[in-house]
Order: C-alpha cells, then sequence, then structure tokens
C-alpha cells in the first residue's frame, strides 16, 4: 500500500493500536502495516509489511502492563525499520514505563529510567515522542531529541466545559505542585498542597492540607494512577477536612492490582483520564471518563514531520 514519500509513515504497537488508528484519523493519513508475534518461548517478532526505504517513520507504543513485553516489542519494532533502509524513526511513547526510577535514593539500585533511554537509542530512535514524564529530569536522560508533551491542556478543556462550581486543585503530593500549579492557573482555580510521606514503596499517607478545602469541590492532579494509594487517601483527607465532592485527573492510568476496587470504594465523583494507557474494553468502573489525546499526539508527529515548532501548541490564550 504505497503512500507519498512526504507522508509520515506512523506505525502502532499492540499496547497503543487504539490509539494510533485514532492519531492517523486525526492526521489524514493510512495507519502504517506492522505485524507482531510470538514464538512459543515468549519472544516477540515483528515484521514491517510497508515500504519504508527513505522514510520518515514514527512508532506509538506505551509501554504500559506488561510492561517488558510492550518495552522489547518498542524495541525490536524501531530495529526492524532501521534495518528497512528508514530515513528517520521517532519513537512514540505516550506512557514512558519504568520511570519512577530516576536516581539513586539509596545503595545498589538501578537507574531504570536512564537505562531504558540508553536501549531506546540503541535500537535505532532518532527523536523521541512522550508525554507527563514522571520526572522531567529523565529528558537529561536522552542524547537525542526528545519533545515532552503535556496533557494539561486537553484535560482543562475537559473539566471546564463541565462548570464545576467552586472548585480548587489539589496537588497529591509535593512533588506534583508544578503539575496542580498548571491546571490551577489554566482553570482559574485556587491551588491546595497535600503533605504526605511514603514509608514503602506504593505506600503513602497523608501528614498535612496546606490550603482551605471546606465546602468547595477538589479536583486531584497526578501524572500516574498505578495502585492509587496516593489518590485514595488523598479523598479521605479531603472529604475529612469537609471538601463536598472530589475528582481527580491523572494522564496514566496504569490501575495495576486492586487499584480499580480501591477508587470505585474511595468516593471519587469522577476520575479523568487519558488514553495514553488503553482503557480496559467495558471498564465496569463507571466514575472513568477517559479523554483523548490521540489529536495532541497527532498535532506533534504532524509539527515534527514538517520541522515545526512544538512549544506554540502550549501557548494557548485563557479564556
Amino acid at each position: 500500500m504505497a503512500q507519498d514519500s512526504g507522508t509520515p509513515c506512523v506505525f502502532g504497537g499492540s499496547a497503543s493500536k487504539g490509539l494510533v488508528q485514532s492519531i492517523c484519523a486525526y492526521m489524514g493519513i493510512e495507519v502504517g502495516r506492522n505485524e507482531t508475534n510470538q514464538f512459543c518461548d515468549g519472544e516477540t517478532s515483528v515484521k514491517i509489511h510497508d515500504n519504508v526505504r527513505g522514510r520518515d517513520c514514527y512508532v506509538v507504543q506505551s509501554t504500559c502492563p506488561p510492561v517488558n513485553g510492550h518495552l522489547m516489542e518498542l524495541l525490536i519494532t524501531m530495529d526492524a525499520l532501521r534495518r528497512a533502509s528508514a530515513a528517520s524513526i521517532t519513537a512514540v511513547i505516550p506512557y514512558y514505563g519504568y520511570s519512577r526510577q530516576d536516581r539513586k535514593d539509596q545503595g545498589r539500585v538501578a537507574l531504570t529510567a536512564k537505562l531504558i533511554a540508553n536501549l531506546i537509542v540503541t535500537a535505532g530512535a532518532d527523536r523521541v515522542l512522550t508525554m507527563d514524564l514522571h520526572s522531567g529530569q529523565i529528558q537529561g536522560f536522552f542524547d537525542i531529541p526528545l519533545d515532552h508533551l503535556y496533557a494539561s491542556p486537553v484535560m482543562v478543556r475537559h473539566i471546564r466545559s463541565l462548570n464545576i462550581p467552586d472548585l480548587l486543585v489539589v496537588s497529591p503530593d509535593v512533588g506534583n505542585v508544578k503539575r496542580a500549579r498548571a491546571y490551577s492557573t489554566l482553570l482559574d482555580a485556587p491551588l491546595v498542597i497535600i503533605d504526605k510521606r511514603r514509608p514503602k514503596p506504593n505506600v503513602s499517607e497523608v501528614v498535612n492540607i496546606l490550603g482551605e478545602v471546606e465546602g468547595c469541590n477538589a479536583l486531584l492532579c497526578d501524572d500516574l494512577i498505578d495502585t492509587a494509594g496516593t489518590i485514595c487517601s488523598g479523598v479521605a483527607a479531603l472529604k475529612e477536612r469537609g471538601a463536598r465532592d472530589v475528582y481527580a485527573a491523572c494522564t496514566h492510568a496504569v490501575l495495576s492490582g486492586s487499584a480499580r476496587e480501591r477508587l470505585a470504594e474511595a468516593g471519587l465523583k469522577k476520575l479523568f483520564v487519558t488514553d495514553t494507557v488503553p482503557p480496559r474494553e467495558n471498564e465496569p468502573l463507571d466514575i472513568i471518563e477517559v479523554v483523548s489525546v490521540a489529536p495532541l499526539l497527532g498535532e506533534a508527529i504532524g509539527r515534527i514531520h514538517r520541522k515545526q515548532s512544538l512549544s506554540s501548541m502550549f501557548e494557548q490564550p485563557r479564556g
């Protein structure tokens, strides 16, 4: 299936099949044809069915669970494109896994965020496009260009359309203050900060709430919900302080383990998530609303291909 040589080739990994369909629909192009299979022992095999010689290629693949399988598929797909003489390869990673291990906070631990960056470059990536990294410093782990997108414009547009009265924005911990402040500015809402401590991985405890929440509707903002411990403890603390309805917004809804059950019992009014991590079919948790970032990623891919600015995408007037 031949396409114009000036048209980008956009391929989707098995973790992002639905998302890449929406991206290509936004861009008005056909989805690149690739096939992923597994040998009996679990090894991954990838074949590219389109002629990519001299073409600019984009591989859309989130490294969501099963993380290792999807990561290997991304690396193998890029290697196949490189060996097929693609002119350039951009790894489009809506959700960048292994990002929480980004520093040596104790002895004899790995820096997996840096290790994955090295693997992506070695596999053949010339550029990386990703969204809402868990830590901004990960951008410095790459020796190739990295474009970092933010889901806040599309998320804020959706939240503003709901006209929630007496809304305030809550950062679930000190590390998320910058993200929460961006939401607070765009929504023209006060900012509240939850002071928490984490005695061990995937366990969090609220110590204090900095700000007045009584009688208000609260919006918790986070980049990632994994076991939902942070969000659930935040909801409980806000309710105890007199908040009316509590909403939450996150970019990457990993929701592993018993996260769905915990969220269902937490008393959240709504949970706004994006499709960087594919939503489950027949999602039983009716508080979840999915906001697609396909137009944002499609616009970014188009601008990269046309060598245009990406930063101007976020210079939008308020109101």
